[in-house]
């Protein structure tokens, strides 16, 4: 019997078509019963913890909710109580936080605490850049219009702000002190990784949001840094404590060039610690009479405007890059009598006007109202329509300083600031200044090397950004996977037709197996009300008539141009293709076109930007012609809609 039993055994281990069933030993079901009790355990421990934590963290938020009301409102003192009440909040959740940091040496679950920790740093180093930025701005709150304690509420305006400009000069330890609270708070955000979390939680959007706000904190790091040499120096600008005389020039965009319109006016003022006394005011064409000698015509000139044969400083501004042209409006303005020597200059257009006249309300000059009101007669706002009137309208006398109303109208605008209590005014229109920059509005040109850095950094100075500029309020940097596009238009001999044509760009990309991105570019203008009066004779007010567009695109340096139509001779307006040459470090797609009144017009251009996608992301830079307003943007993709918007600022896009 036993040997029976044997030979069954053995051939039941032998034969290899019969399965065997293994024992599993204890020790193996030991360790994931234990692992499921330690993750329930710990879970389970971390359950009220967790809860603590969210109740104090919505304490920290109500209270971080009070700071921006106050901000909006712009109380500082408000602000200032609510920071105190944040940190005292931040505090009680930093220890309450403390229950979790046993957690940290759980893998996965770790990496998600650390989160947190760099989350109550960063939190911290941003109250600390508050709390500096509000003691900074506190002995100014009457010169910024903020509701709030101030050092100096008595005396005359003048006395005000040349007070407040000697107290900026005090404010450089706190702009320093901002700067490491900001990096701090940079570097803490960093090392988070939002494609760690979820993309949701059931419906609640997770990642994206969490994108979307480490990309805002490192904008607004960036927009600090920019600005940070712009406010270090900006009591040396204002004239503290060595005076500052600049020329301010007015460009009418409405007869649009390349810096932003047509150079009318100029006004000289002299800045002693904030004191703006005008010297002087006049006519583009004034300083064109007194030059001591006369300049050829460039041959764009010659080749685009009519029946011009000379080069004038009304016509300096040729160059889309604003230094540029200032270098060569100096150097005619060099030739005239009587010149006297500058620190820079500004440069303003109807829009930085009709903004500020919606803040201080009509102004009259010349017996003519200037107002932000829409003017029916040519559907505009009634300053820019009075200030063409006086200026442009044929009449049959010598009228001298035909358009010396701008210093005027800029001279007025300044005593009715500063002749009232500061609260009223001041903040809405430096808030409005600030915007103007952004905008392209105000542009600025300084020979100090440290100003015009400044102005660079802060993107003021109107410059096309390559891969040598230090503008880096945008991350672009050419040649690191960036497309780039700059449409320029230039009225030459066109009357004031950009007050009435509106433009529309449609780009849409292709992208090449070897990374080059293929561009179908479409610019379609049109032109929908009737033309004016332009008879010299019969004294009509020339405002719309034939727009003769001189246009120039910019686009990465080695671009190639495969297509274009739409363009035509400026000489017999016949169709002719787009000319392509180097400039400004970028290739450049040139051509001409006539938009009438009543009439549309359409550019198509096909080009390639060769190996220009890195890691399958499109990185595209748009930058804004200084003088116009909101120029409506369509991006596609293979034809497909990605993104549409009205330009209003330089603006940096990702496919």
């Amino acid at each position: 019997m036993a040997e029976t039993l044997n030979k069954i055994e053995l051939s039941t281990t032998t034969n290899p078509t019969v399965k065997q069933k293994k024992r599993i030993s204890p020790k193996f079901l030991f360790l994931p019963v234990v692992i499921i009790v330690l993750i329930v355990g710990l879970t389970l421990l971390a359950v009220q913890p967790v809860r603590r934590v969210i109740a104090q963290g919505q304490v920290v938020a109500a209270s971080a909710r009070e700071v921006s009301r106050a901000m909006k409102e712009q109380n500082l003192e408000g602000v200032k109580t609510s920071l105190a009440s944040t940190r005292a909040a931040l505090d009680e959740f930093k220890k309450t936080y403390g229950s979790m940091q046993a957690f940290r040496i759980i893998p996965f679950l770790g990496a998600y605490v650390e989160d947190g920790n760099h989350v109550i740093t960063a939190a911290f180093a941003g109250l600390d850049a508050a709390d500096s930025a509000v003691e900074a701005l506190e002995p100014n709150a009457d010169l910024l219009g903020l509701k709030g304690k101030s050092t100096f509420v008595s005396g005359t305006a003048d006395e005000r702000i040349q007070t407040a400009v000697k107290t900026m000069s005090a404010l450089t330890p706190k702009i320093n002190e901002m700067a490491q609270s900001i990096e701090t708070v940079r570097s803490e955000i960093d090392a988070i990784n939002p494609n760690r979390y979820p993309v949701r939680l059931g419906k609640t959007p997770i990642r994206e949001p969490l994108i979307s706000y480490k990309d805002m904190i490192e904008t607004a790091a960036n927009l600090f840094v920019n600005a940070q040499p712009l406010l270090t120096n900006l009591p040396n600008m204002l004239g503290e404590p060595n005076e500052q005389r600049y020329l301010i020039l007015f460009q009418n965009d409405k007869e649009l060039r390349a810096t932003g319109g047509f150079i009318s006016a100029y006004a000289q003022f002299r800045l002693i610690r904030g004191k703006a006394i005008l010297e002087r005011a006049d006519d583009i064409y004034a300083l064109d009479a007194a030059k001591t000698r006369n300049f050829p015509a460039t041959p764009e000139i010659l080749k685009f405007h009519k029946n011009v044969y000379n080069f004038y400083i009304r016509d300096s501004n040729l160059s889309p890059d604003f230094l540029l042209s200032m270098r060569t409006f100096e150097d005619m303005y060099t030739t005239v009598s009587g010149h006297e020597k500058i620190d820079g200059i500004w440069a303003v257009d109807t829009h930085v006007l009709v903004e500020a006249l919606k803040i201080l309300g009509p102004m009259n000059v010349y017996g003519r109202e200037f107002s932000a009101e829409t003017d029916k007669r040519c559907d505009c706002p009634k300053a820019v329509y009075e200030l063409e009137d006086y200026a442009t309208r044929p009449v049959n006398y010598v009228r001298t300083a035909r358009k010396d109303i701008i210093g005027v109208l800029l001279q007025g605008i300044l005593q009715k600031a500063l002749g009232v209590s500061p609260s009223q005014y001041w903040g809405q229109l430096f808030q409005m200044f600030i915007s103007e920059i952004n905008q392209k509005h105000v542009l600025a040109y300084f020979h100090n090397s440290d100003f015009q850095k400044a102005a660079e950094n802060f993107n003021m100075a109107g410059r096309i950004m390559t891969a040598s500029d230090s503008a880096a309020i945008l991350s672009y940097r050419e040649g690191e996977g960036w497309d780039y596009l700059h449409i320029n238009n230039s009225n030459m001999a066109g009357a004031k037709a950009n007050m009435f044509v509106s433009e529309k760009v449609t780009k849409d990309v292709s992208v090449g197996g070897d990374g080059a991105v293929t561009t179908k570019l479409v610019i379609e203008y049109k032109n929908p009300y009737p033309g004016s009066d332009c008879g010299l004779e019969s004294g009509g007010l020339c405002l719309n008539a034939p727009l003769r567009n001189w246009l120039r695109i910019y686009v990465p340096y080695g671009s190639t141009l495969s297509d274009s139509q739409g363009t035509q001779s400026p000489q017999d307006g016949k169709s002719a293709p787009m000319d392509t040459y180097d400039g400004l470090g970028k290739t450049v797609f040139e051509g001409f076109l006539i938009v009438n009144p009543l009439g549309t017009a359409r550019v198509d251009l096909t080009y390639t930007t060769p190996a220009l996608v890195q890691n399958g992301q499109y990185r595209l830079l748009i930058q804004k012609q200084p003088g116009t307003d909101g120029v409506e943007y369509v991006i596609k993709k293979d034809g497909k809609e990605k993104q549409k918007f009205n330009l209003q600022s330089d603006t940096e896009l990702e496919l």
